[in-house]
């Protein structure tokens, strides 16, 4: 039999404030920097990870905070955190790195109070055993880092690149070390968002406190509530959709009575744009939870698409079509304003493993249209090997399929996008409207393609 307590059975004391939230924190850290897990799975309100859902909504609120902004500046905390440091911390103590990270990230650009960041975080060291001997270490090197900030904070952002780097070396191989260094700098901040509205787009900016971009969108600076709640939602007036990500369906032209497929189209801001524009569009799609997300999307924007779910290298529709939009799964680095995890869950292997990928849907979506049909082929990464060298080597194996280059009036707005070539490429560092807050566009490539025979 046990023994109890002479005081009777042991109890555990109340819980600290605060202290769930940030070792939910280091935990999904973790999983972002040891193991490569994307975020946004993790921090979904239903299927997330469990400890980010038994927190209330306001700690959720905190831990998604905390992470993005460890992630967006990781590079700086890891440079403030090596100065008050006598040796690097060892290959294995990754626990005590994420709390580290985490307590940082409060301290140098969250509105959080030092003393609560660093007292949480001793005690979360304390309370981890394999953390434990370290708590002495957390609290002198955050004390000091809290001391320090002010004097140190605007040399390290501007020492740094907050991105790992094979990320910086491609990016600056690929743009330029000016360019790449303001792509850098634009994925310090955190996006802005945008609307595609069905009309009258001036009206709806000033109703959602917005401006009208040069291509059509809406951009709104901070959203004033969650995107349910806010006006013209319930009535199917708009969807959220990033101003670069509406620019590829703008490039079909006039689609008015044409059959079109938008292949992997969920969650579907690009069928509502084709339907929107007078195309009989099928959505394709792999996954049969992503096409419901659509068919729910396009329910209430009150439009209407025909849905298939099929793998999409052996999809053979009845009739051939006249146009294809394939927004291809990709490493999705032209995104990392809105996920900062991603330079620290992909590799370039990943890229390879996806180019190979999307040239492989392109040929088959250059099969799915008719002689004289269009491609337009598109997606959200900013490396090359995603984009301009594998359309170079597709058309350079495929004769009976050519470019259609785009034209600077085409598209309202499109000119500073387009290269000389004809094709699209955006990026974070584009449209400058003179607050990073306001500026600048998801990274994509998108090119039109003719199919001869």
């Amino acid at each position: 039999m046990k023994k109890q307590h002479p005081s009777g059975p042991r109890r555990e004391g109340p819980a600290i404030p605060g202290l769930a939230a940030r070792k939910a924190a280091a935990r999904l850290l973790a999983a972002v920097i040891d193991a490569h897990t994307p975020l946004d799975g993790m921090t979904d309100a239903e299927h997330g990870h469990p400890q980010y859902r038994a927190l209330d909504p306001r700690d959720r609120a905190l831990v998604r905070a905390i992470l993005v902004t460890a992630l967006r500046h990781r590079g700086t905390i890891a440079a403030l955190l090596a100065r008050r440091l006598e040796k690097p911390l060892p290959a294995n103590a990754t626990a005590l790195s994420h709390i580290l990270h985490v307590a940082a990230a409060q301290i140098l650009f969250l509105d959080v109070p030092d003393s609560a960041a660093v007292d949480l975080a001793v005690t979360h060291a304390k309370e981890d055993p394999r953390t434990t001997r370290f708590s002495g270490l957390v609290n002198g090197v955050l004390r000091a880092l809290a001391r320090a900030k002010d004097v140190e904070l605007p040399e390290a952002l501007a020492a740094t690149a907050d991105a790992p780097g094979w990320f910086v070396e491609r990016l600056t191989a690929a743009y330029g070390n000016e360019a790449a260094a303001k792509i850098l700098a634009a994925h310090r901040h955190e996006a802005p968002v945008d609307f595609t509205v069905k009309a009258d787009p001036s009206a709806w900016a000033e109703r959602l406190g917005g401006i009208v971009l040069p291509t059509g969108s809406v951009r709104v600076e901070r959203l004033a509530g969650p995107v349910p709640e806010l006006p013209g939602f319930a009535d199917g007036a708009w969807w959220v959709q990033d101003a670069a990500a509406a620019l590829p369906a703008k490039l079909m032209g006039d689609v008015r009575g044409r059959r079109v497929a938008d292949l992997c189209a969920a969650p579907g801001g690009k069928t509502a744009q084709l339907v929107l524009a007078g195309a009989d569009v099928t959505a394709v799609d792999t996954s049969r939870s992503r096409l419901a997300r659509l068919q729910q999307n396009l329910a209430r924007l009150d439009l209407s698409a025909e849905t298939v779910q099929a793998d999409l290298l052996a999809y053979e529709p009845p009739k051939l079509f006249d146009a294809v939009l394939l927004d291809a799964p990709c490493s999705s680095t032209g995104t990392v304003r809105r996920h900062p995890d991603v330079p620290w869950t992909k590799t370039p292997d990943d890229i390879a493993k996806l180019a190979d990928l999307q040239r492989r849907l392109l040929e088959r979506a250059t099969m799915l249209v008719r002689p004289g049909g269009t491609v337009v082929f598109s997606n959200c990464s900013l490396d090359p090997q995603e984009g301009e060298n594998l359309l170079a080597a597709f058309l350079s194996d495929h004769s009976g399929i050519a470019l259609d280059p785009v034209r600077p009036g085409e598209v309202a707005g499109i000119a500073p996008f387009l290269t000389e070539e004809g094709t699209l490429r955006t990026t974070p560092a584009a449209l400058d409207l003179g607050s990073p807050a306001l500026s600048g566009l998801d990274g994509f490539f998108a090119a039109r393609l003719r199919r001869s025979n």
